[in-house]
């Protein structure tokens, strides 16, 4: 599995040709809640000062779940790590790169002057869009360059895509995303930009730990693919490290 997963690492780094839909900005808003919540975010950054930005998917916008049940209440995690860090959640479920690309053209980041920047995004063109691993590295390397635009003073901490358990073809494609984009943005090869795979936090004995994850606790059960509480803590565990270094503050 590991070589056919570098073989379409190899394969992404040498696509070319016109950018693929991942890769091109695409709008979801005549979905009400998604503008609603797009106008609602921008608002908020005339709220105050934004020292830290999350760009992300529903993985993101979850630590706004407050529960019931208990393996749904994320905030107490979103409080300990980044509650008195000026942190803005600009997560969108069921976004992929292509909708990412068009908040952030549409203005979600204008305005504000980040210390840093955490995306987190590419799970959902692994989901009914099917993108291939290639047009997903493309999406999720506009996104970067999008960010590094408009927040030309922001250091950028780049999360490779979680292990989920949907397919055998998403493993794949995700094994293969995630090498692309070590390849491409790992040890300091884009100034300001660090990338982390978080696979190992949610791996046990070799296999996904699915009890990192709150999709089988739904009714009906779905494949796990949205971390718990539990799973979201020990990521942001994972990052503090980075985090705490880009923000120049203490560890959470």
């Amino acid at each position: 599995m590991r070589r056919r997963a570098a073989l379409l690492a190899a394969a992404v780094l040498l696509a070319g040709a016109a950018p693929p839909p991942a890769a091109m900005p695409i709008s979801r808003d005549a979905l009400p809640w998604w503008h609603a919540r797009h106008v609602a975010k921008r608002a908020e950054l005339r709220q105050g000062p934004v020292d830290l930005v999350f760009l992300g998917d529903s993985i993101t916008q979850d630590y706004e779940r407050d529960g019931p049940p208990p393996w749904q209440d994320f905030r107490p995690v979103w409080q300990r790590f980044y509650g008195d860090r000026h942190a803005l959640n600009l997560g969108f479920n069921g976004d992929a790169t292509s909708h990412l690309l068009w908040r952030i053209e549409h203005g979600e980041i204008d305005g504000i002057a980040p210390k840093a920047v955490v995306i987190l995004i590419g799970a959902n063109n692994l989901g009914r869009l099917h993108w291939p691993a290639e047009a997903t590295v493309q999406g999720i390397a506009a996104v970067v360059d999008a960010a590094r635009q408009r927040l030309p003073g922001a250091k950028i901490l780049l999360l490779g895509i979680l292990p989920s358990v949907r397919s055998a073809w998403a493993t794949r494609t995700t094994q293969a995303i995630n090498a692309a984009l070590a390849a491409r943005f790992g040890a300091g090869r884009v100034p300001g930009v660090t990338f982390m795979d978080l696979a190992p936090v949610f791996m046990a004995h070799g296999a996904v730990d699915t009890s990192l994850y709150f999709d089988p606790s739904l009714t009906p059960p779905e494949p796990p693919l949205h971390p718990s509480p539990d799973g979201q803590a020990r990521m942001a565990a994972a990052i503090e490290p980075v985090l705490s270094a880009m923000l120049g503050d203490r560890r959470h």
